[in-house]
């Protein structure tokens, strides 16, 4: 790990351009799925790595009926909050335009940061705990906010199909000392419909 933080540091001093650390982090999202009215859905991942863990179990799929409040019940009766999934090897994050935050200020920047890119109180609340204990003991965080990079590496097919669809996914790394860097544009999609949330994230040093 520490070969890839001097990596890191290298590249970023140098030019500025995407990191690139095959096998240095692992990915960990969550899928919320809040259809109008009570519906079967079908969900289907794309991932360009190798999964390492699912829940409920992925067998070439999940297919859950959602509720419009979120809840997901599988075929046996079992209830769930959201999907879940990890895997490695399969993203290679874009640190080009970051956040370089105190450790002490993640809380309050991620409060920030996740409003602004549309998650709700409570799916922000669920993002913070997960990635707050690995983060706000750390000197700084270095930030960014993945797109393309992401979304086709991990495609989601989803029947029926969606009226929303809304991916955040932070990639980060701890830091002994501040970095000048460009800061990235956050903005938010906005929620009609049949709306899917997935949030996640990585380690990358």
């Amino acid at each position: 790990m520490k070969k890839c933080c001097k990596l890191f540091l290298a590249l970023l001093s140098v030019c500025g351009l995407a990191l690139c650390l095959t096998g240095c982090y692992s990915d960990k999202p969550v899928i919320y799925l809040s259809p109008e009215e009570e519906t079967e859905v079908t969900v289907t991942l794309d991932f360009s790595g190798t999964l390492t863990c699912t829940y409920p179990q992925y067998e070439n799929g999940w297919t859950v009926t959602a509720a419009p409040d979120g809840t997901l019940t599988d075929a046996e009766g079992q209830t769930y909050r959201y999907l879940y999934w990890e895997g490695v090897g399969g993203v290679t994050p874009d640190f080009s335009q970051s956040f370089c935050v105190a450790g002490a200020d993640t809380a309050a920047f991620l409060e920030d940061a996740l409003e602004q890119l549309g998650l709700t109180r409570a799916e922000a609340n669920e993002f913070i705990i997960y990635w707050l204990p690995q983060m706000e003991d750390n000197a700084y965080n270095l930030i960014s906010f993945q797109g393309e990079n992401y979304t086709e590496q991990a495609a989601l097919t989803i029947t029926p199909e969606p009226d929303t669809v809304l991916r955040v996914y932070m990639a980060w790394g701890a830091l002994e000392e501040p970095v000048d860097i460009p800061a990235q544009t956050l903005t938010a999609t906005e929620r009609e419909g049949f709306t899917v949330v997935e949030w996640g994230g990585m380690k990358a040093w």
